[in-house]
């Protein structure tokens, strides 16, 4: 089994403690930093499908996000020096009326991990304070919007609007268990994802296409 190979199944496993031994071996071995950080980010794919159809819940996935996090922890020296350090900033919050944030937090570790400055507004966030966060920051690409309840829906179509409406160059991302594609395109969102991982990387699409 290849280092890259051993760096993917441990973080799927969520063996927060071998992982960053593992990530500095495969270095060691000549592996690229952005290969092994793609090792993680598929392997987070992985662990999001498996979350999605529920064959595992919110705790392993939260376990597995840890020890990804502790491999870029590794790799950001690293990530810095290649030139390719951030591809910008990306505002992310759960969207008015919705307290959830295991799902957000889970997507920001993901974004983040994809190489964007990260801004997390929490929960509860009005559509004002997205546009605000999104002119206040440095360099922001990208506002992703959280919505987990059916009946914060309107909130989010709300926050969608009001974000493109005041910062057409901005590109929004939704997501939350009530989201669909369809719902994304009809509130006018760039880009949806079912997933952490895939939002990890719609969100590198959306602002290198």
């Amino acid at each position: 089994m290849s280092k890259i190979a051993e760096v993917k199944a441990k973080v799927e496993a969520g063996k927060s403690k071998l992982v960053p031994g593992l990530v500095q071996e495969a270095l060691e071995a000549g592996a690229a930093p952005a290969e092994i950080l793609q090792a993680m980010v598929d392997s987070m794919g992985v662990v999001g499908d498996k979350f999605s159809s529920g064959e595992i819940f919110v705790p392993e996935m939260l376990i597995a996000a840890k020890a990804m996090s502790k491999g870029v922890e590794v790799l950001k020296p690293l990530m810095a020096g290649d030139g390719s350090a951030s591809l910008g900033t990306c505002v992310i919050g759960t969207v008015a009326g919705d307290l959830h944030d295991i799902g957000k937090n889970l997507v920001a570790m993901m974004i983040e991990s994809a190489g964007f400055d990260m801004v997390d507004l929490g929960v509860d966030v009005p559509a004002d304070n997205f546009v605000q966060a999104a002119k206040d920051n440095a360099n922001v690409k990208l506002v992703a919007c959280s919505g987990l309840l059916t009946t914060t829906m309107p909130a989010l179509k709300e926050a969608v609007q009001t974000i493109k409406a005041a910062c057409p160059d901005v590109k929004v991302i939704v997501g939350g268990a009530p989201v669909t594609p369809e719902y994304a395109a009809e509130v006018g969102a760039d880009g949806y994802a079912p997933d952490a991982g895939s939002a990890a990387v719609k969100a590198k699409e959306l602002v290198t296409a």
